[in-house]
C-alpha cells in the first residue's frame, strides 16, 4: 500500500453510555433507561473524521484481542480507515470509557487505558514505516506520554507535519515536545492549562499562541468554542469567527475539527482556508449525537460551505 495523506496515532476507545435521571452519590444504586455501546477515543474519532472526507488515512494503535476489539476495528473501516496496523493485543482488554449522563447532561466519565495504555516503541516502529510520503501524523494525549513523544520526534525527523491536539488537558508537556510540534490545537481550557493563565477570547489566545510559538510551536490553532478560531502563524495571526448551528452534542466536535483541518491540508489548502473547513466539520458534528456517529463525509461538509459562501474552501478535485 502506498503512504498514506494522513497517519492517525492514538487511542482507540469503546464507550460504555448509560442514562439515568440523576448521577448517584456513593453508595447508591440506581434504575437507568438506556444504556449504548459507542466506539470512540480521541485517536480513533479523529481518524474516522479524516477518512469520511474522503482522504487516506491510517490508524495506528491497539485494541485488546476482545469483542470489543474487534467491533472497534469493524467500526474503523467501515468509515473506511485503513486498521492493517492496530495491534490486536493479547494481553490487555480494549479501552473503554464508561460514562454516566443524566437528564441534566450532566456526566462522569472514567476511562480504563487498557491496550492504549501500553502504546510504546513497537507501535511507534509500525508507525515509521508508513511516514515517508505522508503529509501529516495526528496526536493526541490519551496514550502515555513518551510514545506520543516518540512519535512526534519520527515525524520530525522525516519532514511529516505534525498536528497535537492536546487533550486531555496537561499543564506540563515535556519541553522538547514543543519544537516538534508543526500545529497544535488546543481548547481554551487546554491552552489556559498549557500557559498558566485564563484563556476565553481572541487578545488571550494570542498571548496564549505567543507563548507557545517561543516554546517551539509553529503554527498554533486555539479553539474559542461558539466564538470562533485564533491562529497565529510565523508570518500572520488571524481570527475566524464560528459557525452558528443548533448544537446537539460537542462530544467529538474538536476531534472533527481536527480532522477537517488535517484533511484540508492534506488537499494542498492554506492554513486559513483549513480551518474553515475544521470548523465547519466541528459544527455539523455538534449538531448531532454521539462520537464517530456524529463525524459528516466531504458532501455534507461541501454543501454547508457552499451555502454559507465559503465555497472558495471547497477541495480541488
Amino acid at each position: 500500500m502506498n503512504s498514506p495523506s494522513i497517519i492517525v496515532f492514538g487511542s482507540i476507545n469503546m464507550d460504555l453510555v448509560a442514562r439515568t435521571p440523576s448521577l448517584p452519590v456513593p453508595g447508591e444504586t440506581l434504575l437507568g433507561y438506556s444504556f449504548t455501546t459507542v466506539p470512540g477515543g480521541k485517536g480513533a474519532n479523529q481518524a474516522v473524521a479524516v477518512a469520511r472526507l474522503n482522504v487516506l488515512t491510517v490508524m495506528i494503535g491497539r485494541v485488546g484481542s476482545d469483542s470489543f476489539g474487534q467491533e472497534l476495528l469493524s467500526s474503523l473501516r467501515s468509515a473506511g480507515v485503513h486498521t492493517e496496523d492496530v495491534l490486536a493485543d493479547e494481553s490487555h482488554h480494549s479501552g473503554v470509557a464508561i460514562i454516566a449522563v443524566d437528564d441534566r447532561s450532566e456526566n462522569y466519565i472514567i476511562v480504563i487505558p487498557g491496550a492504549n495504555g501500553t502504546m510504546g516503541a513497537v507501535d511507534v516502529d509500525r508507525l515509521s514505516q508508513h511516514l515517508p510520503g505522508a503529509t501529516a501524523l495526528l496526536l493526541q494525549l490519551e496514550i502515555p506520554l513518551p510514545a506520543v513523544v516518540a512519535a512526534a520526534q519520527a515525524a520530525h525527523n522525516v519532514g511529516v507535519k505534525v498536528i497535537l491536539d492536546p487533550a486531555p488537558a496537561q499543564a506540563d508537556l515535556p519541553t522538547d515536545l514543543y519544537a516538534l510540534i508543526s500545529i497544535i490545537t488546543p481548547n481554551a481550557i487546554e491552552a489556559a492549562q498549557l500557559v498558566g493563565f485564563p484563556v476565553h477570547d481572541a487578545d488571550t489566545a494570542a498571548q496564549a499562541a505567543t507563548l507557545l510559538q517561543q516554546r517551539g510551536v509553529e503554527t498554533v490553532v486555539i479553539k474559542l468554542g461558539a466564538t470562533g478560531v485564533f491562529c497565529a502563524t510565523p508570518e500572520e495571526s488571524f481570527f475566524i469567527p464560528a459557525f452558528k448551528v443548533e448544537a446537539v452534542d460537542t462530544v467529538a466536535a474538536g476531534d472533527a475539527f481536527n480532522g477537517g483541518l488535517a484533511a484540508a491540508l492534506a488537499e494542498g489548502l492554506s492554513i486559513r482556508e483549513a480551518i474553515v473547513w475544521g470548523a465547519a466539520t466541528g459544527a455539523l458534528s455538534a449538531t448531532k449525537a454521539g462520537a464517530q456517529s456524529s463525524l459528516p463525509d466531504r458532501a455534507t461538509v461541501e454543501a454547508f460551505l457552499k451555502e454559507r459562501d465559503r465555497s472558495v474552501s471547497v477541495f480541488s478535485h
